[in-house]
């Protein structure tokens, strides 16, 4: 993995109480497309994708990339998880290891975001001990600002991008979160 140094990917699949984070696979593209699509999930994005779009760029398998899990429920993906390192798209988290994780709105409200990003952030931990990671939200998606606080991140600043109020946060020890 190249965005995270060292780290050998893909890892074996990570499996918690009830969920499997795996690599992407051919029969996830549709819920792939629907997760990328929906006007619930891209509020706090800057709006969602055209379906069509999204068809026509994903003609096969979703793509495979070093820091990208499937979260995955009883064999269909409910969401999908990432620990890239940033690339300066938030001045702040530049160079920095960047927790991202989006999820279909029928899995909202059942702790499924925060089992499969405690794993994740348990195997980041695993392999590259110490280092810290950030994550950015805007203040207005008070879902994943409780999320943030649940699996332990600390506020580090608050500022407008996007058109919004933006929260960065850092988790300097992600060990033992799961």
């Amino acid at each position: 993995m190249t965005d995270l140094g060292s780290v050998s990917w893909p890892p074996a699949p990570i499996s918690t109480e009830r969920l499997v984070l795996r690599e992407p696979e051919a029969r996830d593209r549709a819920a792939v497309i629907e997760l990328l699509a929906s006007p619930e999930v891209g509020t706090y994005l800057g709006g969602s994708r055209p379906r069509d779009e999204l068809e026509r760029e994903m003609p096969g398998a979703p793509s495979r990339r070093p820091g990208l899990f499937i979260v995955d429920l009883d064999g269909a993906m409910i969401g999908q998880i990432t620990l890239t390192r940033a690339t300066g798209h938030i001045r702040q988290a530049a160079g920095e290891a960047e927790l991202g994780y989006l999820f279909l709105p029928e899995a909202w409200g059942c702790g499924y975001a925060a089992e499969a990003c405690a794993a994740a952030l348990d195997w980041f931990a695993g392999e590259l001990p110490g280092e810290p990671v950030v994550l950015a939200t805007q203040t207005s998606n008070v879902r994943s600002m409780r999320l943030a606080a649940k699996l332990g991140f600390i506020e580090v600043e608050r500022f407008e991008d996007y058109g919004a109020e933006q929260w960065f946060g850092r988790l300097m020890s992600p060990a033992g979160l799961g």
